[in-house]
């Protein structure tokens, strides 16, 4: 007689969804900071190890939950190399080639998503807040007690970009050249990272 396996349950094919679900919802309730893999793998019912498994670390776990389309740690370098003083300009060349890109259209349901979705805005935002935002402003040795404003303004013109060009498609932003939105918008970023903005 073969004795009853007890424990968390074994990989199945379920289980990948199970983990993402359970991760959705801790980040979405305690944000990337508080939400630990220990925890996200209790509330799935399965083994810290399994996470590991299907997605590697934290952030990767924390991307597949949010279902965003790139990886900012291969896509900040980008931004990140060169003088503090372009990174602006950077940040907007790399986000329109993101959007631009196939990977756009997912982008863009994630967020049509945020705008009428309370819980897919609380994802977005803490992907936003500490995957691009908190790593470029960690590169450019922002005041702490400047760094929610800063990013806050900065995610102002990257999410007022997106809303005109990619969803609402206001036509003169919708069809200019990249390099027209980067000379025009780069700056302001720029100034909200490192600028006056008493």
């Amino acid at each position: 007689m073969n004795a009853r396996r007890t424990g968390r349950r074994p990989g199945t094919p379920d289980t990948r969804e199970t983990i993402l679900a359970a991760a959705r919802e801790a980040f979405a309730e305690r944000g990337f900071d508080a939400a630990s893999i220990r925890a996200i793998a209790a509330a799935a019912g399965v083994d810290p190890a399994l996470v590991h498994h299907y997605f590697g670390g934290k952030e990767e776990l924390f991307r597949a939950a949010t279902a965003f389309p790139a990886d900012p740690g291969r896509l900040l370098p980008a931004v990140l190399t060169g003088g503090p003083d372009r990174v602006g300009e950077r940040m907007v060349r790399v986000f329109l080639e993101v959007w631009d890109s196939p990977a756009g259209s997912a982008a863009v349901a994630l967020l049509r998503s945020a705008v009428s979705n309370d819980w897919s805005a609380r994802l977005l935002r803490e992907f936003l807040v500490t995957q691009v935002l908190r790593r470029v402003l960690d590169h450019l040795d922002v005041d702490p007690a400047q760094r929610a404003l800063r990013g806050g303004l900065v995610a102002t013109q990257l999410a007022g970009l997106a809303m005109m060009r990619y969803v609402l498609r206001l036509d003169a932003v919708a069809t200019a050249e990249p390099a027209t939105l980067v000379a025009a918008i780069g700056p302001t970023v720029q100034r909200y990272l490192t600028g006056d903005i008493a």
